[in-house]
């Protein structure tokens, strides 16, 4: 397996349309010696929200972005040149903003916060996405296989089917009788739902917390009941697994921006690629950290490495399932032992994304 870097291309992002605020920026950055990834968009700011330790929003940002409903995390700032804003620390403070910098006044104190990220930072919640390269990948069982192993090895873990057309991921598990909350219950979430009220209405499988959906007649999702449920579920949570649809419709869009990676699970032959190659191209412009997983075995002779090379995308593990996986799945078994072949990708994924039993102590 190819082994690829997780840390973000740099500590800081710039976030501003604003071309004399980002100059400004851009100077105190380098003062402090640090390379800061600019963004000059809203999309731009929303797929690279969780991946820097120090994200500066200029002025002209806060209220496109606030409209977002953003995932709260640690070390975000705003930065502008407009003293004359009554309300501008109100509305940072929208965004989860930790301080706001007026400049010229306070380039120092910004300065020193660039500084600051040399050193290393607190990093959010991690959320993983599984997306299938064409259908039958098995995406949805190797998302199951990586939430059930996350929380065996203690980590607080939710899983989240975002496919309302799936089938239902509560089927995988065996758990479709379980007492709980339903996405038809949440389609109307909007703005800030409670984390933990979130958390104890839904049905748990070893102590996993599951969402999915119910045999009812819903087809769709709305972007904010998803904004709004991923949102607590990442506030609750330290991994978030979501299977995800492979059409780009709003709500999908939502989690693929939110994600920290993007797992792409393509099997090892021709026709898959061709299919997966057209999925990527869109998926690019929403999914900040976007890899591949490698279904084996290859009909055709593609190797691990050839899917990757193919898709222009890092090999993130190579799959291959368990040859008594589907009789146990049908009778509601599903059990990602560790020494099987998908309890082993999924091990190797957590361990990819720095989830380890360290971390849950």
């Amino acid at each position: 397996m190819d082994n690829v870097s997780l840390l973000p291309a740099s500590p800081v992002l710039l976030a501003t349309a604003d071309e004399m605020l980002l100059d400004d920026l851009l100077r105190l950055a380098a003062a402090a010696e640090v390379t800061p990834r600019v963004e000059r968009d809203l999309l731009g700011l929303r797929r690279c929200w969780q991946s820097a330790t120090l994200v500066v929003v200029g002025q002209d940002f806060i209220d496109p972005l606030a409209r977002t409903q953003p995932v709260r995390r640690p070390g975000v700032v705003v930065a502008g040149v407009d003293a004359e804003d009554a309300g501008l620390y109100r509305r940072a403070l929208a965004i989860g903003a930790e301080g706001v910098f007026l400049l010229p006044g306070e380039e120092a104190a910004l300065g020193d916060k660039f500084a600051d990220t040399l050193d290393g930072g607190v990093r959010a919640a991690t959320t993983l996405a599984f997306v299938g390269g064409c259908g039958g990948a098995g995406a949805t069982t190797l998302a199951a296989a990586v939430a059930v192993t996350g929380s065996r090895r203690g980590l607080r873990t939710m899983l989240i089917d975002g496919d309302p057309l799936g089938g239902g991921i509560d089927l995988a598990l065996g758990n479709e009788t379980d007492r709980g909350s339903r996405w038809p219950e949440l389609l109307n979430a909007a703005g800030r739902v409670s984390a933990a009220a979130l958390r104890s209405a839904l049905p748990l499988v070893e102590g996993l917390a599951v969402l999915s959906w119910d045999r009812s007649e819903v087809t769709s999702l709305p972007p904010e009941a998803m904004r709004s449920v991923l949102g607590a579920a990442q506030r609750s949570s330290d991994l978030v697994v979501v299977d995800l649809p492979r059409r780009a419709d709003p709500a999908a869009e939502e989690a693929f921006v939110r994600a920290t990676a993007t797992l792409v699970v393509v099997p090892r032959d021709v026709r898959s690629c061709a299919a997966a190659a057209r999925l990527v191209g869109p998926l690019r412009q929403v999914a900040g950290d976007l890899r591949v997983v490698a279904r084996e075995p290859g009909l055709s002779g593609l190797s691990a490495v050839d899917v990757a090379d193919h898709l222009k995308l890092p090999l993130a593990a190579k799959l291959a399932f368990d040859d008594d996986l589907p009789g146990l799945m049908d009778q509601g078994r599903f059990d990602p032992r560790p020494r099987g072949a998908l309890g082993r990708t999924a091990t190797d994924l957590l361990d990819l994304f720095g989830l380890s039993e360290s971390l849950a102590a």
